[in-house]
């Protein structure tokens, strides 16, 4: 029998919810070393990173820098970067990883299933035909080829290269 590792999983498994830091979010983009932090892109008003927990392989998040837990609060000139910033998020991940689609969507509020309510985020998930096999039906577990900091580098290299 052959043995898959989800090894990445474990700490937020393990982490009993009343100890998750509530406000992740905000400290992302302080994180002076972008790699630890896995920040892809900085935009005025918003910035994509990966998603420690991801759904699929890829995996990123598009998070306002202000704090606010529904599009509704978004200003105006909020509203239109961060609309951007799931394209240019899209793109890049299009460019680099190459999948045959993509989930994009925000939960708002707990019972939605949103993570962390209180800081409005959008998913950005690459999909492929295929992508999807028994493990997350019989074990409720996914299984991803690459580590995230592989992938973040790969991104960064390829967000270096073309976009700047």
């Amino acid at each position: 029998m052959k043995q898959l590792h989800s090894y990445w999983r474990i700490q937020y498994v393990e982490t009993p919810q009343e100890e998750r830091p509530q406000d992740i979010f905000s400290r992302i983009p302080q994180e002076k070393n972008e790699s630890k932090s896995l920040l892809l892109l900085r935009s005025s008003k918003c910035y994509a990173v990966l998603n420690r927990f991801p759904y699929n392989i890829g995996h990123a998040l598009v998070i306002p820098y202000r704090v606010i837990p529904d599009l509704l609060d978004l200003k105006t000139e909020e509203r239109f970067d961060f609309m951007e910033t799931i394209i240019r998020t899209e793109n890049v991940l299009r460019k680099v990883l190459q999948p045959d689609a993509f989930n994009i969507g925000i939960n708002i509020g707990e019972a939605a299933g949103a993570g962390i309510p209180k800081h409005l985020h959008a998913h950005v998930v690459p999909r492929w035909e295929g992508d999807t096999n028994f493990m997350p039906i019989v074990a409720g577990t996914r299984v991803l080829p690459e580590s995230l900091e592989h992938l973040w580098k790969r991104i960064r290299e390829y967000i270096d290269e073309k976009m700047h």
